[in-house]
């Protein structure tokens, strides 16, 4: 059984940085495309990035792109998410993703099957 528990979520300042980390446990990990999306209240789910099985190919929303970089470590079964100049913009729940194939570039929500509990990132202006 596969499960994804995200952790590094917080409060922080306008400008400042965090990295979430999401565990991964059951399946193979390396073989499969994981995501990060985020949802702020009263909104839906968005994608905010993606990266292939081996780690060499990623992607991104507009709205990030140039201050999130994903990656991922496959020794430790582990995908990152680093979130620089942060803007109040960027508060929502994170929650990371597991693609059902390692190289497809996903953005939609359903189309990964399976999901972490989700980390708050708040951001004060």
């Amino acid at each position: 059984q596969v499960q994804l528990v995200e952790s590094g979520g917080g409060l922080v300042q306008a400008g400042g940085s965090l990295r979430l980390s999401c565990a991964a446990s059951g399946g193979t990990f390396s073989s499969y495309g994981m995501g990060w999306f985020r949802q702020a209240p009263e909104k839906e789910r968005a994608f905010v990035a993606g990266i292939n099985w081996s780690g060499d190919s990623t992607y991104y929303a507009d709205s990030v792109k140039g201050r999130f970089t994903i990656s991922r470590d496959n020794a430790k079964n582990t995908v990152y998410l680093q979130m620089n100049s942060l803007n109040p913009e960027d508060t929502a729940v994170y929650y990371c993703a597991r693609s059902p194939n390692g190289w497809r570039r996903y953005t939609s929500p359903r189309n990964f099957n399976y999901w972490g509990q989700g980390a708050q990132v708040t951001v004060s202006s």
